[in-house]
């Protein structure tokens, strides 16, 4: 029997280490293991973009996208080392891993109005994205630098690049149009400015399948904003489309004189010419140069101005006072400005040759000598541009052929303008040497004598008038009353009782009998008018009808 105040032993018995109640977690924890490796095994890789600023980005929110299909999504956005920047770690899909190659572009997608365009209106709700546009290349890449704008021309689009070059003074702008007859048919993509060398360069890119049009003889020029032309029929006005007014454009062609050529199929360099005038004139690689020394006023004479020959341009102006030695100070009287040009053989009907610099130089000396001068003319009375005339003047003295800095002088003599206001001024000197102050006085005094002289006639002109009046009063009644006198003798002569009167009458009846004799002779010659010719022996025969000959 157990005593009560025995303490109670426990009973120990051995329990098991394994309880179904451990299934549960262990479950979970392999679901959650699955899921975890389902979930890497899905994402792609990690990659890290820098941008300049991260505007209208916000970790875990914003997306990448391609094509409108979302293939990424930010992380995280930080500043980049040194604050230049802003670094963006973003999770990619595994579908977008094969697009991550080292020339993918990366740029952020939002709302944007420029004169190209709007573009971005979807990102006003959902917010701003950032576009993925795969590259060519088969190399893959994690670090990208994203771009400040999107690409003009994407990569891998159909086309032609090309390399335009400029040193006029227009420039162009990222985005700007290449127009081909109204058609945009390619943009400029960026712009270089090579300080070296002083020019602009462009990179642009034809579309397909416009790149066909580009050859070897194609020709760019500046279309932009308004062109006005004065010519024979009025003014005409060119444009072109309402996005070269806005901002800039050039179109291209090939000139009427020169063959379509071989077409381009890669990277090549063309120059912008400011106008279709310049870009359809003839490509000429050999000129000769001379010089002249103007005496006129080169106010409107610039670089590039026309050197004709009766309205045909056979060259251009190189440089307008260009430095010399030897030459006298600017204000100097007998200082002439000099005047660089360049003379083309192949507008002169020779060849674009040396052989045709050659004949130029040899044919130019005979010229010289036989009276060709230089002059300025007035080009534009609007602008008072100004070119340089050659024209011949045999009448003028020869002149002995010249050389200066190696340059031949061609001579010169003043402009019509020039002798116009050379004749002008010299009649203004006479005209201002006059004595004006002596021939006013006196002709002030002359004034005063020819008044008192005026008036002075004009008291004798009164008493003379009153002396004729009565003078022609007088003799007006003498004469009417000789004349009544003599109207009454005449009278009294032929009145019906007078002498006169029967002497009249007898007169007359002798002309009537005188008459009526001669009347049998006014009927013979009214008959016969040639009876005073012949007299009587000839006898006009009257016309006899004829018949007709078989009758």
């Amino acid at each position: 029997m157990r005593n009560d105040n025995e303490p109670l032993q426990a009973r120990v018995e051995p329990v098991s280490s394994w309880s179904k109640v451990w299934l549960v977690p262990m479950v979970a924890l392999g679901i959650g293991i699955w899921m975890v490796y389902l979930e890497l095994s899905q994402q792609g890789p990690m990659i890290t973009i820098e941008f300049q600023s991260a505007e209208g980005l916000e970790a875990g929110k914003t997306r990448i996208k391609t094509r409108d299909v979302d293939v990424g999504t930010v992380k995280e956005i930080k500043l980049a080392p040194g604050s230049e920047g802003v670094l963006v770690t973003a999770r990619m899909s595994q579908e977008a891993e094969s697009l991550l190659t080292e020339d993918a572009s990366f740029w952020v997608v939002s709302p944007k109005v420029s004169l190209s365009g709007v573009s971005g209106l979807s990102t006003l709700l959902s917010g701003a994205y950032i576009e993925l546009s795969p590259g060519s290349s088969g190399q893959t890449a994690t670090q990208f630098r994203g771009l400040d704008d999107p690409p003009l021309t994407p990569a891998g689009a159909p086309g032609l690049h090309l390399t335009l070059s400029s040193g006029e003074e227009f420039a162009f702008s990222e985005g700007d149009p290449i127009i081909y007859k109204g058609l945009t048919v390619g943009k400029f993509e960026n712009v270089y400015f090579n300080y070296a060398e002083r020019m602009v360069y462009y990179n642009a890119f034809i579309h397909a399948p416009y790149h066909l049009l580009i050859t070897r003889n194609t020709r760019f020029w500046n279309a932009s904003g308004i062109k006005l032309d004065l010519g024979a029929e009025g003014i005409s006005m060119h444009t072109g489309t309402l996005q070269t007014l806005l901002t800039n454009g050039v179109t291209f062609g090939v000139p009427d004189h020169l063959p379509a050529g071989d077409m381009i199929t890669e990277r090549s360099f063309f120059h912008i010419y400011p106008n279709a005038e310049k870009a359809s004139a003839p490509h000429r690689e050999f000129s000769q140069d001379y010089l002249v020394l103007m005496e006129d006023s080169v106010k409107g004479l610039q670089v590039g101005a026309p050197v004709e020959h009766r309205g045909l341009v056979i060259g251009e102006v190189l440089a307008v006072n260009m430095p010399m030695q030897d030459m006298p100070a600017f204000l100097d009287r007998s200082y002439h400005i000099p005047v660089l040009l360049a003379l083309y053989p192949g507008e002169m009907g020779l060849k674009d040759s040396t052989e045709g610099r050659e004949q130029l130089t040899t044919q130019m000396d005979n010229w010289i000598s036989q009276g060709l001068r230089a002059t300025l003319s007035m080009g534009n009375l609007l602008t008072g541009k100004q070119f340089v005339d050659l024209q011949y003047h045999p009448r003028l003295a020869p002149e002995q052929l010249v050389s200066l800095s190696d340059y031949r002088v061609i001579p010169t003599i003043p402009g019509d303008f020039s002798q116009l206001t050379q004749k002008l001024t010299a009649l203004l000197d006479k005209f201002n040497d006059l004595p004006l102050e002596q021939l006013s006085t006196d002709t002030g005094q002359m004034m005063n004598s020819a008044n008192n002289t005026m008036e002075g006639l004009q008291t004798t002109l009164s008493k003379l008038n009153s002396l004729l009046t009565d003078v022609e009063d007088k003799q007006l009644i003498n004469q009417l009353t000789h004349t009544l006198a003599g109207l009454e003798g005449l009278s009294a002569d032929y009145a019906s009782d007078s002498t006169g009167y029967g002497e009249l009458r007898q007169m007359m009846r002798r002309f009537e009998q005188t008459m009526l004799q001669l009347q049998p002779l006014l009927q013979q010659l009214n008959q016969n008018p040639n009876r005073l010719i012949f007299g009587g022996a000839v006898k006009e025969r009257e016309p006899q009808a004829k018949g007709n000959s078989n009758d």
